[in-house]
């Protein structure tokens, strides 16, 4: 199958990942400003069955994506080392990856990841709007509701819809959980979680604090599960400091 992706840059690959429902557009506009810097090449796959990237028939679990991703990053990175960033699903398929490739990957960063076993899901409630801007999937997407986050929305988000391939994700919804099993990633970790995500909670990511060694963990208050919409200086400042962690970890600039 042949992945799709867009690319800035030259460097260290940088794998952006995205979540369900979406396309590489959102996790480029969300992260390419953080991540946008000499030395590295970011690299914005869609995901299979979204996009212009499509889910074959055989395609029929997460396992079955999992391995299309590893094949893509090894065709990306030359075997190189590489960095990981994940939002939502794309955060849960990051984790699967930097445990397949604990040599690679250089750095990992986990934003409102999807992870078994979330709990605690807080009730979705609007902390700063209106209310009642946008279609019902804004709605039950942003805690910030402004015409702003709407704008962004409706560019970003909204036009991904109409290119999913729903009939493969029940398909591969159905066989969801990974059995891709390794040791703890222990390089650079960065994780940011929504304290307002009624999508995946915040409580499975705060437990990844114990898993991961060398973990930055913010959980993010006025916030849901766009929170890289609604909370951009933020985590760019986040992702700056895991940057520069991972620099001196490898030695690199």
């Amino acid at each position: 199958m042949v992945v799709h992706a867009v690319e800035h840059g030259a460097g260290r690959p940088v794998l952006v990942l995205h979540g369900a429902g979406v396309d590489h557009r959102e996790a480029e506009a969300c992260f390419e400003p953080a991540l946008s810097r000499p030395g590295l090449r970011r690299v914005y796959p869609d995901l299979p069955g979204m996009g212009a990237t499509a889910a074959p028939e055989a395609m029929r679990s997460a396992d079955d994506v999992l391995d299309a991703l590893l094949t893509f990053a090894d065709e990306v990175t030359g075997g190189d080392p590489f960095l990981l960033v994940g939002h939502s699903a794309g955060a849960y398929y990051a984790q699967a990856l930097a445990a397949r490739r604990p040599a690679q990957v250089a750095g990992l960063a986990l934003v409102c990841p999807l992870l078994p076993g979330g709990r605690d899901l807080p009730a979705h409630r609007v902390v700063a709007g209106p209310g009642d801007l946008g279609d019902d999937e804004f709605r039950s997407y942003f805690v910030v509701q402004t015409p702003a986050m709407l704008e962004r929305y409706e560019r970003y988000v909204a036009p991904a819809a109409a290119l999913v391939d729903w009939t493969a994700m029940e398909r591969i919804g159905a066989r969801w959980e990974l059995t891709a099993e390794g040791p703890p990633f222990e390089g650079p970790t960065l994780v940011v979680a929504g304290r307002l995500d009624s999508t995946v909670g915040y409580a499975a990511a705060v437990d990844l604090l114990d898993v991961h060694p060398h973990t930055t963990l913010s959980v993010v208050d006025d916030a849901g599960h766009a929170l890289p919409h609604e909370q951009p200086e933020l985590l760019r400042a986040l992702l700056g400091e895991w940057l520069g962690r991972i620099e001196r970890a490898t030695g690199s600039r």
